[in-house]
């Protein structure tokens, strides 16, 4: 089954429409992709800082929580 010239024309720009849209969708998610991170990172420096707040309100607490954690991570890596 032999192809024409205008077949041969019509497949080459459905190719070269298909490339671009796909270009267009990459940009798209690359986009996204960064909108996600930015919001990641602004939530992790507010939890740091949320943190920070709770440590310095109590830091008798925060204390006492770090060498309870700290014991029970030394008795688990024992085993």
């Amino acid at each position: 089954m032999a192809t024409t010239k205008s077949e041969t024309d019509e497949l080459a720009a459905q190719i070269e429409a298909i490339k671009s849209e796909m270009q267009n969708i990459s940009a798209t998610m690359g986009r996204i992709a960064e909108k996600g991170m930015h919001r990641a990172q602004d939530k992790a420096v507010e939890t740091k800082e949320s943190a920070e707040e709770a440590i310095k309100q109590n830091p008798l607490q925060a204390i006492a929580i770090a060498a309870g954690l700290g014991l029970l991570i030394g008795i688990l890596t024992r085993r």
